[in-house]
């Protein structure tokens, strides 16, 4: 589940003063590791709200402790296969997404996916009193901006199946369900949409 500038070491290219309202890639920045903080704690909050009703309070608490940590963060930042994107509503942090810039090791996505190189949109969350402001809107573009000129032909993430809203974001985002893939939430296995958005200039093969 996850859930989406320049190269790792540049904000996005600024667009004009853009409204709160209608937020842009403008409100997002690449994130670093002064953030890591701030990312586990959004992290917290939302990662529990990608979960069916099923996942326990225990299995969510474990993931979070194993994945979205602090220490988690500090290495995802550090990672150069890795861009966090951060975005802020009034300026306070509002929401991130993760790209991972490798080639997929799990074989449900390989099968599936087709333009190379690809990208993962590994994460990408808002907190939940700031839905419908744009945000998640302004990250995905911000993240295939920079999946973009990055070289990237293709960015695929995989969505829970029963995440009936991240769906449906991810459809009108560009995303086309392709495949599925299990997600192991605590010792409980998941299943989840694999779903692909091809970029500028490439083609589905």
């Amino acid at each position: 589940m996850p859930a989406s500038a320049g190269s790792s070491s540049e904000r996005p290219a600024e667009a004009g003063t853009s409204s709160f309202n209608t937020p842009s890639a403008s409100d997002v920045r690449v994130a670093d590791e002064r953030d890591a903080a701030v990312l586990t704690a959004i992290a917290a909050v939302t990662f529990p709200l990608a979960c069916p009703p099923t996942t326990t309070d225990a299995a969510k608490a474990d993931f979070i402790a194993r994945h979205l940590s602090l220490g988690s963060f500090q290495r995802y930042l550090a990672d150069p296969e890795r861009m966090i994107l951060l975005a802020e509503y009034r300026g306070r942090p509002a929401g991130y997404t993760m790209l991972v810039f490798a080639e997929p090791t799990d074989t449900d996505v390989l099968a599936v996916v087709r333009p190379r190189p690809t990208v993962e949109l590994s994460k990408c969350y808002v907190l939940p009193e700031l839905h419908g402001h744009g945000l998640a809107s302004a990250l995905i573009d911000a993240s295939v901006a920079a999946a973009t000129q990055r070289g990237a032909r293709s960015m695929w993430l995989g969505v829970n199946q029963f995440n009936s809203r991240a769906n449906r974001f991810y459809e009108k985002s560009g995303f086309t369900r392709i495949g599925v893939k299990r997600f192991l939430v605590g010792d409980v296995w998941e299943h989840d949409f694999v779903r692909e958005r091809i970029l500028e200039g490439a083609v589905r093969q």
